[in-house]
């Protein structure tokens, strides 16, 4: 089955490059359809390069096809389990200024995972970065989650974020995902991988 091949860094890679690169900072709440024509570009710079083979820094691949992008439509939980996924998806987020909901679920992610000892230094930051009131990348949750939290980041366990966690997914996914499925970034990639199925 034809599919696209990407790194998991391709697409940061690949915004360095100044035809490829998203208007980011340039686009406005406003003008989110600029979004879909932004995107739509840097798809068609980004697909040479992937039919062309050429190699990333990254050696594992994934293959992307039409199938697993219809699937991401399915629920936010197909979306977010695929790498490609979510690389899209925050690229759609950065355009309505909401990346931090899923920056937080990924760090909330890959907390879960961490080592004991390793606990209380990643719950800091993630706390700093993500929920005290003041900070730089604040997701939505109201005062009393974010008192809640702040009392179980500083004795923290594995499950300190999961209730807030679980309140930025819901707000994901009642909010963003639904959007992104309509949205330009979603169907231009879903088309072209479509079309290129066909040939």
């Amino acid at each position: 089955m034809p599919g696209f091949f990407f790194s998991h860094n391709n697409m940061t890679e690949l915004n360095g490059k100044e035809d490829c690169k998203l208007a980011e900072g340039k686009v406005h709440k406003k003008k989110q359809k600029a979004f879909g024509a932004d995107l739509k570009s840097y798809l068609r710079c980004m697909v040479p390069h992937i039919e062309s083979g050429i190699k990333t820094s990254s050696s594992r691949n994934v293959m992307l096809s039409a199938e697993e992008v219809i699937q991401w439509s399915q629920s936010l939980e197909k979306l977010l389990a695929s790498q490609s996924g979510q690389n899209v998806f925050r690229e759609f987020l950065k355009s309505e200024f909401s990346e931090e909901n899923i920056e937080f679920w990924l760090a909330c992610e890959d907390y879960k995972k961490t080592k004991s000892d390793h606990l209380h230094g990643k719950a800091e930051r993630i706390y700093e970065e993500f929920v005290q009131s003041d900070a730089i990348k604040q997701i939505n949750i109201d005062y009393q989650m974010r008192e809640a939290t702040a009392k179980k980041a500083q004795d923290p366990t594995h499950t300190s974020f999961d209730e807030a966690q679980k309140t930025v997914y819901v707000l994901m996914e009642r909010d963003s995902y639904p959007r992104f499925l309509k949205s330009k970034a979603y169907l231009n990639l879903l088309n072209q991988l479509q079309t290129n199925t066909s040939k």
